[in-house]
Formats: structure tokens, C-alpha cells, sequence
């Protein structure tokens, strides 16, 4: 790339933001940058017809790069001028990416090394198309057991028929019962998984012939795990331990600290931790938590997590857990920070935010010719313009009030709506530190993944 010569083509108004990102880039990467500016001024309404008739290109170049928004056959562009036409990013400050630069290579974050387990919670109040709804949903959000939450003190006479009805649609099963009746019933139908065993019922439940959950007698002392460990050895049953992770302002420091003693003391022995304990109990957004507890499981070997959505805060634990064990597998695998790796995580505020900065909005302001909007949010401000005044402010409501009373055009309808929507995105985005973009959406992390509302083809309406 050392020596190429590379036409940058854009519209009037990013004339300026843009000479000043390639003048920085093509030091470092090593290239030799020009700006054509056409005579459009929004370069996301450029399109290869236009440029076909409007662009001049009289010097010899090794490649031309076009705004990301620019509609239309590129390849028609190439043929007329004998050059390679590519289009660049949609906004100009993702230049430097473009050119990989302070970009590293997609990393691999298929693999993990932790069980989920989803709980049903009250599964017998819930219909079957409830269940099933549920259970569909844990398991595309990365849930890899549907576990069935009994209620103590009752026995559901729909066990088997419940859990047949989730393997037959190709999902695994764990029963969590004290009940012999109900346990029973599930593993006969196909549940591969009994939560949980101590010294109340090992004796029936080793002979089950399924992989079990033992837990301690009293969750303050693993030493009354001890016996139920021994038993269950002694038999040849198949089991994982769980030394119950307490909530805060419960003993959550001091159980924690029975994962690390659990670990030391059975290092051969699979270990299993209920981590809504913590999710559910604490009214906190509950991503951070299943990172750091991802994390703790991943260093500690433990192989397998229970966890629900119960709570609204915690709606989306199956999902946040499942990014989470992916992220910190791959920190351990290759001893790296989990930083700058992936950003799905990152929700209420965004990794990085772009800054124009005052002097570029104050040029840009007063080169506007046209009654069409233009909205920044930065530095603490929303910023609006137009042809006929900038105003800038934090409340919103006395900024539409300065605008209406700027404009020479009343505000028709659409455009009211238009402004007052892109407005309260910006608001939003300087309260929580999110990057705004003109008519684009706020992103959400792993939440934007399954947005239905493409932004892709939208712009701001001519006023």
C-alpha cells in the first residue's frame, strides 16, 4: 500500500472532517490522499449515475473510494475511468478500521467451556405452549439444558409428559425436585439431570442411573457435602457438586470463596454454580454480573451454571451468559484481556465515541444552504442546524422552542415528529454515552441483534 494514490470522493459538507482524517491516515499508513468534492452536499446521497456524469478525474490514481451510503454499480464507475471504485465505510471517522488501522482481525469466540442450564421456574403453573415458548427461547439464546423448576411441597402429575414433550422437540432436560415421585417420572420420560442430591435422598437417588447435582446439607460448610460425596462415589453414580452460591448480604463473599476451597479440595469432581442467586437477587443490570461470574466459573474449571430470567432486570441472562463464556474462554485460551475482543456486551453505553469537535460544526453550519436538519450530539450538547441558524443545548424542549422560533418555514407535522424524534435519541445518547448518528439507530450491544427495524435506507426528511 506504501505509495499508492487514493481519491477520497465526498459531498461539500464533509469536506472538511474528512481532508483532516485521510491528511492523518495516509501518514501512517503510508499513502498518498486527495479529496474530490463533488457538488452535492450530503455524501450519503451520492450515487454512481450522478457521479457518472459529474465526476472528473484528471489525474492517475490507484484507487477511488466513495462514501458508504453511495447507491448503484460501482463497476460502472470502473469501466468509465479505468480505475478500481470501492466504497469506504458510512460514516468517515471509521477511515482508520477501513485501512486496519486500530482494527485487529475477527476473533474466533465459537468455542466455550460452561454448561447453561435454564430454569423454568413454577414450570407446573405454566401451560404446555408456555413451557415450550420459554424453553425455545432459552435455547436460542444459547441455553444448552431446559431445566424443570418444581414447587416444594407439591407433586405435578405432568412431569413425564412435559419433559417427553421437550425431548421429542430435541431439547435436553433437567428435573429440579426433592420429590421422588417427580423425579422419578422425568427421568423415566428422558431427563439426563437431577437438581439436586444430599443426604435427605441419595439413598433413591444414585439408583436413578443419571448424572446428579449434590449439595451441601448446610450451604455455610462444604464439610456437610462430605458424606453425600462419599456415598455417591462409592456407588459409581454420576454427579457434580454445587456448593451454592449465596446472594449479597447473605454470605456471597464467603460463598464464593467455598467455589475456590471446592475446587482445591475435589479437583477431579465437576462443579456446577446457580449464578440467579446472584442475578436474580441483586437489582442491578445483570450483564456486568454474568461477565465477572463467567469469568470466576472459567478460572475455577466450573463446567456448568444454572440460571433464569425471572426478574426484568434479568431478562436476558441465558443470552448475556452465553456472550460471556465465550469472551472469557477466549482470555484464558490465549492469556489476553477481554477488552477491544467484542462489544455485544457493552449495552447502556457504546466502546468508543466519535467527536467533530467545535470548529468542524461551526464550518459545517455555516456553509448549510438548505432547510434540512442536520443533529449532532457531543461534548454535553445536542446540536442542530440549518440554512437558517445553529442552536445547540441540553434541554431539549428549549431547544425546539429556539428552533421553531429560528426558522422562516413553520414546522409541518412530519417535520416536527421527524425532529422530535431524532432530538430524544440524541438526548439519550449524551445521558448514557452513546455515539448518535443522524438517522441511524442507537445501538444496543447483543439487544440490537434482533432488531427488526432496518435503518439502512433512511435519511433525514427535506425540509
Amino acid at each position: 500500500m506504501t505509495g499508492e494514490r487514493v481519491l477520497f470522493v465526498t459531498g461539500r459538507f464533509a469536506e472538511e472532517p474528512l481532508r483532516k482524517v485521510v491528511g492523518e491516515l495516509a501518514g501512517e499508513v503510508g499513502f498518498e490522499s486527495h479529496v474530490a468534492v463533488t457538488k452535492i452536499s450530503v455524501a450519503a446521497l451520492l450515487h454512481v449515475d450522478w457521479l457518472a456524469g459529474q465526476l472528473h478525474i484528471d489525474e492517475p490514481f490507484d484507487r477511488v473510494i466513495l462514501p458508504g451510503w453511495c447507491q448503484g454499480d460501482l463497476a460502472k464507475l470502473a469501466s468509465q475511468f479505468g480505475i478500481p471504485f470501492e466504497l469506504g465505510p458510512k460514516d468517515l471517522f471509521d477511515l482508520p478500521e477501513h485501512f486496519g488501522r486500530g482494527h485487529s482481525k475477527p476473533v474466533d469466540l465459537s468455542q466455550y467451556n460452561i454448561e447453561i442450564l435454564a430454569e423454568i421456574n413454577h414450570a407446573p403453573r405454566m401451560t404446555d405452549d408456555e413451557i415450550v415458548s420459554l424453553a425455545n427461547r432459552y435455547r436460542s439464546s444459547g441455553a444448552d439444558l431446559i431445566d424443570l423448576g418444581c414447587i416444594p411441597g407439591e407433586s405435578w402429575s405432568r412431569v413425564s409428559d412435559v419433559t417427553r414433550l421437550l425431548i421429542d422437540r430435541g431439547l435436553r432436560v433437567s428435573i429440579d425436585s426433592f420429590d421422588r415421585k417427580e423425579v422419578e417420572a422425568a427421568v423415566d420420560a428422558g431427563a439426563e439431570l437431577v437438581l439436586s442430591c444430599n443426604q435427605s435422598n441419595v439413598e433413591w437417588a444414585s439408583q436413578l442411573g443419571v448424572e446428579l447435582v449434590a449439595i451441601p446439607e448446610a450451604p455455610f460448610s462444604l464439610k456437610t457435602l462430605d458424606h453425600t460425596v462419599q456415598d455417591l462415589t462409592d456407588c459409581g453414580a454420576k454427579f457434580r457438586i454445587d456448593p451454592i452460591l449465596e446472594p449479597i448480604g447473605f454470605g456471597f463473599a464467603a460463598s464464593l470463596a467455598r467455589y475456590f476451597d471446592a475446587r482445591r479440595r475435589w479437583p477431579e469432581l465437576d462443579i456446577m454454580m446457580g449464578i440467579g442467586n446472584l442475578t436474580e437477587l441483586s437489582e442491578v443490570d445483570s450483564a456486568g454480573i454474568n461477565f465477572v461470574l463467567a469469568g470466576i466459573c472459567e478460572e475455577l474449571g466450573i463446567h456448568s451454571v444454572l440460571t433464569t430470567e425471572v426478574i426484568n432486570w434479568a431478562r436476558s441472562s441465558v443470552r448475556e451468559f452465553d456472550l460471556a463464556r465465550r469472551l472469557t474462554r477466549h482470555s484464558l485460551q490465549n492469556h489476553a484481556l477481554p477488552k477491544h475482543v467484542d462489544s455485544k456486551l457493552v449495552v447502556l453505553r457504546d466502546s468508543k465515541l466519535r467527536v467533530s469537535g467545535e470548529d468542524v460544526l461551526q464550518s459545517l453550519a455555516k456553509q448549510i444552504r438548505d432547510p434540512n436538519y442536520r443533529i449532532f450530539a457531543e461534548r454535553g450538547e445536542i446540536h442542530v442546524m440549518n440554512r437558517d441558524g445553529y442552536w445547540r443545548g441540553t434541554d431539549p424542549f428549549e431547544l425546539f422552542r429556539q428552533v421553531r422560533a429560528g426558522i422562516e418555514t413553520p414546522l409541518s407535522e412530519a417535520h416536527t415528529f421527524y425532529l422530535g424524534y431524532e432530538v430524544c435519541k440524541a438526548a439519550t445518547a449524551l445521558q448514557l454515552g452513546k455515539q448518535y448518528t443522524q438517522d441511524e439507530e442507537l445501538t444496543w450491544g447483543f439487544l440490537s441483534d434482533n432488531s427488526e427495524w432496518d435503518s439502512s435506507g433512511r435519511h433525514s426528511i427535506d425540509c
